[in-house]
């Protein structure tokens, strides 16, 4: 049995992992995505230094979201982290003694579909990573698509709003900054301002912490039945329905799969989702549709992914 380490790195916290051959996770650090990248540098060599101490760990694997170079030994640019023109994986191996490689973090939960999920058994898989943002991988028979320059499929940054809300990437109207968890807060936080004191559990939730509302708290709400909360989970409903059928008309997969922290309160919304992708598929009354399901991995997926592909490296 070969033990590697998988880290899920989002732009709001580290998951890292150390993972059997299985895909069982026997033991798990988390920390806050630090804002600079030295302090995220020393955040990551702490946990694997934290996990070593009990496990006889072989590699290490990074799933980033961010932009990899084609070799996937740079991050280029993440909209979410401090890392620019960065050489992740080699100044890692040289602080910490172990082989690390790296993947963007929605390949990495790709590949962990592929490998202990249902993606074995498609032809065409597109996950779709509904976090602080959205990352997406693309398998196509049993291999990630990364494109010519090692950035496909950027979907979270594709314009479905002209001159919509800002996004950190640069651009406007993103997809991401109306279908993630970020987009989750502000949606609710709008239609708080037009609402008075209609969405109880949010107003006091923002009243005792203004900054403290994250999607998760937004997403519990609307499972306890505050009705602001519900209407934005229905919203981000509706932009994922939109999202996808666009996804759906370039890539025409056979299955698509929410992973992600927003993905994991799935049932809230993807029955909506469902609905809103039929209706703006094009040619939908006359073409098969993608099945979309949620992981059945959790929030696990990125790090599973990453393990693997460490494993994978390690065994080359």
């Amino acid at each position: 049995m070969t033990l590697t380490i998988g880290i899920d790195i989002g732009g709001t916290s580290v998951r890292a992992g150390v993972v059997t051959d299985d895909g069982t996770v026997v033991d798990t650090a988390r920390a806050e995505t630090p804002r600079s990248a030295r302090a995220l540098e020393r955040c990551l060599d702490r946990v694997v230094q934290e996990l070593c101490v009990e496990h006889d760990v072989k590699a290490v694997g990074l799933a980033v979201a961010g932009f990899l170079d084609p070799a996937r030994r740079t991050v280029a640019f993440a909209p979410h982290l401090p890392w620019r023109d960065a050489a992740v994986p080699a100044e890692m191996t040289e602080r910490i003694g172990l082989p690390v490689v790296m993947e963007h973090d929605a390949n990495s939960a790709a590949w962990a579909e592929f490998v202990h999920g249902p993606a074995r058994q498609s032809r065409v898989t597109c996950v779709v990573a509904l976090g602080t943002g959205i990352g997406a991988g693309l398998l196509i028979d049993g291999s990630l698509y990364r494109g010519a320059f090692g950035v496909a499929p950027e979907l979270g940054h594709l314009q479905v709003v002209p001159d919509g809300r800002p996004c950190e990437c640069g651009k406007r109207g993103c997809w991401e900054r109306y279908c993630s968890g970020t987009a989750l807060v502000e949606t609710a936080i709008d239609l708080m301002g037009g609402q008075g004191s209609r969405g109880v559990l949010l107003a006091r939730e923002l009243a005792d912490d203004p900054g403290s509302l994250t999607g998760r708290k937004v997403a519990a709400a609307a499972e306890a039945g505050d009705p602001v909360a519900q209407e934005a989970v229905g919203e981000l409903a509706r932009w994922l329905g939109v999202g996808l059928a666009m996804v759906s008309d370039v890539f025409d997969p056979d299955l698509i799969v929410l992973s992600g922290g927003v993905g994991a309160s799935s049932r809230l919304f993807l029955d909506d989702a469902r609905d809103h992708y039929a209706q703006q598929l094009t040619g939908g009354r006359y073409r098969r549709k993608a099945r979309i399901r949620a992981t059945e991995l959790g929030e696990r997926a990125g790090m599973l992914g990453a393990a693997a592909l460490a494993r994978d490296a390690v065994r080359a």
